[in-house]
């Protein structure tokens, strides 16, 4: 038995023994390496971490330090180089340095070499040129947040006849300045140069309630309230948090000074006693909308309202009270007309038989600008206006209605994101979604005579790899594009990019690299020997700088 039992055992251990030596063969495979008989890589590299000159125009020629790309090793047509992604031509090279000249067409951006299916990269080419950010320019922390969180996006820019600018937005801190006690409510006032001014400013808290933003800034020029503002976007009080003073619906007039423009008026007083009640202090402008307005126009003494509303309100004052307010509703769709108080302006937009709005927009309206006559161009993702074909695009008669002299045509296949009119060359710029525009191929971006017509001259090259989401022409004729897009036909452009009003890409005026965010206005003053363009939005990138959602660029001729 005992016999039996060794035996077993010593047949076990033989079989383990066996096993041991079978997995020592097999771990001599897998210690074989397994990139053996692949592809070297080459001993090539670029030595230069950055260029001399450090800043380089485009179609100058520049040199790079490299190593292991010798002439008895490598010919000139081996390898490529490249400038941010646009081919560089080659002009001389020796065993340790090559010599390109930089792509008129190149912005700033990474340099590198392709060679035998590898790429090996070298410094940054900050690309000089035409544009350049304005350091000048006296904003520094630009718009935030108080606690550092939520939406601090500039949406309106509006110059003064002084000089001096006020923005608008859903900020409520500027340059560092709001505190939870006293924040900058969606308002603020700088110099021409953007510092930050409240000398002679009563902004107070600014704008209260709701999502406690300004989209939009006007300024009156004529009448009896020359001088004062129309603000607009999506709030119910201005620098109060007060619950009975959150009586304003979206839309509001401000003195020259900030202050909001005010007026006592007699109120029902069911308490006798509190005498202090027999009167109130509302807004002088006393009329607004139920939802958020995106822009507003003045137009001699009226004011348009256009945005995502379904009612008309005005506060009824002989049934209000010092503490509860009752409102006088109408039913408006997205668009209404108001007179210099705020009452309702029933001979636009509203039909006087059902005693409400016509049908408007079957989609949203994403932007709007006025013409000299005070005629509305609205864009946005509509297919119909009033119940008539309007496809994206539409201008409205002086009444309210479709205006079918318009020269449109099928209007654009897909949605515009933005509308600009520069009154100097008389044209109209849009961008979108849209690829074709009254049959013309126009890759987002197009370019309009004032009577809604293309523009023959104008041709897109078309933007890829994402959507041009604004767009607006200057005074020189040249048209600044931004957005989420980064080509323009075959030319890298990284959410960024001017061209000419032919539609070429503007030669010298697309050095800079990387945009990243979205641009909502823009503003032009005359320098010299070019222009000054203050931009602002939700800019979160430009040029390798951030800039806090306002940027100033200077664009020479």
């Amino acid at each position: 038995m005992f016999k039996n039992k060794i035996y077993q055992f010593m047949r076990f251990s033989l079989v383990i023994v066996a096993m041991l030596l079978v997995a020592c063969k097999k771990g001599k495979g897998i210690a074989d390496d397994p990139y053996a008989g692949g592809k070297v890589s080459l001993d090539v590299s670029i030595l230069s971490k950055n260029t001399d000159p450090d800043i380089v125009a485009a179609g100058t020629s520049l040199t790079v330090k490299v190593r292991g790309l010798t002439t008895d090793k490598y010919k000139d047509t081996d390898f490529k180089i490249f400038v941010n992604e646009i081919e560089a031509a080659l002009t001389s090279r020796t065993d340790s340095t090559i010599s390109f000249n930089v792509p008129l067409e190149a912005s700033t951006g990474s340099m590198y070499i392709t060679l035998n299916g590898e790429i090996f990269f070298g410094p940054i080419v900050k690309v000089g040129g035409k544009v350049s950010v304005d350091n000048t320019f006296k904003i520094v922390n630009g718009a935030g947040t108080v606690t550092g969180n939520g939406n601090s996006d500039v949406y309106a820019i509006q110059a003064l006849t002084n000089g001096n600018i006020w923005l608008g937005g859903a900020f409520n801190s500027f340059e560092q300045k709001g505190t939870a006690v006293l924040p900058n409510g969606g308002i603020v006032q700088t110099d021409a140069d953007g510092a930050y001014l409240t000398s002679g400013i009563n902004f107070g808290k600014g704008v209260v309630g709701n999502n406690q933003t300004i989209y939009s800034i006007n300024t009156i020029n004529t009448g009896s309230n020359t001088g004062k503002m129309i603000v607009a976007g999506s709030f119910n009080a201005y620098n109060s948090t007060r619950v009975n003073r959150q009586t304003l619906n979206n839309i509001t007039r401000l003195n020259a000074n900030g202050s909001l423009d005010s007026m006592v008026v007699d109120v029902v007083n069911p308490k006798p006693a509190e005498t202090y009640k027999n009167k109130d202090t509302i807004a002088s402008f006393n009329g607004g909308v139920d939802g958020s307005i995106r822009k507003t126009f003045v137009f001699g003494e009226q004011v348009y309202i256009v945005g995502n509303f379904q009612n008309y309100k005005t506060i009824y004052i002989p049934n209000s009270s010092y503490d509860a307010k009752v409102y006088d509703v109408t039913k408006m769709r997205q668009l209404v007309r108001v007179n210099s108080d705020g009452s309702l302006d029933q001979t636009f937009h509203y039909n006087s038989v059902t005693r409400q709005s016509e049908a408007g927009a079957n989609g949203g309206i994403t932007d709007a600008m006025m013409q000299a006559d005070g005629k509305l161009i609205l864009v946005g993702n509509f297919t119909t206006f009033n119940r008539t074909a309007a496809n994206h695009i539409v201008r409205l008669n002086l009444d309210g209605s479709v205006d079918n002299t318009f020269n449109v045509g099928a209007g654009a296949d897909g949605d515009i994101n933005s509308i600009r009119y520069n009154a100097t060359t008389n044209k109209i710029v849009i961008a979108g979604l849209f690829t074709t525009f009254n049959g013309k191929t126009v890759g987002g971006i197009n370019l309009l005579n004032a009577d809604g017509s293309n523009v023959n001259t104008f041709s897109s090259l078309g933007y890829s790899g994402g959507v041009a989401t604004f767009a607006g022409q200057l005074s020189n004729g040249k048209i600044i594009v931004a957005g989420s897009f980064n080509k323009y036909g075959t030319y890298l452009r990284q959410g960024f990019s001017i061209l000419e009003a032919n539609g070429t890409l503007a030669v010298g005026y697309n050095n800079t690299g990387g945009f990243q965010g979205r641009i909502y206005d823009l503003m032009e003053s005359p320098v010299a020997k070019g222009t000054r363009v203050t931009l602002v939005g939700n800019i979160v990138r430009f040029n390798s700088m951030f800039p806090h959602n306002v940027l100033r660029l200077i664009i020479a001729n």
